[in-house]
């Protein structure tokens, strides 16, 4: 004789085949709990067990208060000489905004001297921040910038971007000089930016890129420090 399959399985199966023909999209948050226990006569710990599973699987992300939504499929993202976010995301059919969290200047540190190929303890803009795609949290960064580009701060605010802030400062161009990647555990704070769970993976960029294009590389105007949601992009190196 055959075991029958578990509902919590077998509502999990219908669930993902919704969201996988399109009708869930990416972003779209699911009916209450109360709301498919309804729909499929069982209780809601059931309930509970088919949506942690779709959550494992990366399908579904619950937000404490708000409800259980949709995850976009990872998003491509390029990694060249020339990393422009939004620029990136509109290559591959989607919308990139950032949200700006902190805008400062202070001293810099030893390994942000050493980076942007200044004195320790001179001036330096920091710039943090989130990185949107559609509107879902993408990355955390935080960008460091010479304090010899003077009123930039006042023209990442104006612009909320940093490219345009580096434009409006006499930075036309930049290129990468260069990356490194590591995999890292989320804390709790990254998290709640982010939006997942605590300890999910997520890809840790630093980067510094220099004014100029490749053939012609000068000062170092920027080092960043970029957090990737480990499941919802794909880092491609290209030109590199």
């Amino acid at each position: 004789m055959t075991d029958k399959t578990p509902l919590w399985q077998a509502i999990a199966a219908t669930l993902r085949a919704e969201i996988e023909t399109g009708h869930y999209r990416p972003g779209d948050r699911l009916p209450t709990e109360a709301q498919l226990a309804a729909r499929f006569g069982v209780n809601r710990h059931t309930i509970r067990h088919a949506l942690s599973d779709l959550g494992a699987a990366g399908l579904v992300h619950a937000r404490r208060g708000a409800g259980v939504f949709v995850l976009a499929r990872p998003t491509d993202y390029a990694l060249g000489r020339r990393v422009r976010f939004s620029q990136n995301l509109a290559a591959v059919g989607r919308t990139g905004s950032h949200r700006f969290t902190r805008i400062e200047t202070r001293p810099c540190d030893r390994i942000e001297a050493e980076a942007l190929a200044i004195a320790p303890g001179d001036a330096v803009h920091v710039i943090e921040g989130l990185s949107l795609a559609d509107g879902q949290p993408l990355a955390l960064f935080r960008s460091v910038l010479p304090g010899w580009l003077e009123g930039l701060p006042d023209q990442a605010r104006a612009h909320a971007s940093i490219t345009a802030a580096l434009a409006a400062c006499g930075v036309a161009d930049y290129t990468r000089a260069s990356t490194r990647i590591t995999a890292k555990l989320a804390n709790a704070t990254q998290a709640l930016a982010l939006q997942i769970p605590e300890k999910a993976p997520i890809l840790r960029s630093v980067a510094i890129n220099r004014e100029g294009g490749p053939d012609n590389p000068g000062r170092p105007v920027e080092y960043g420090r970029t957090w990737f949601a480990g499941d919802r992009v794909s880092l491609v190196l290209t030109g590199l």
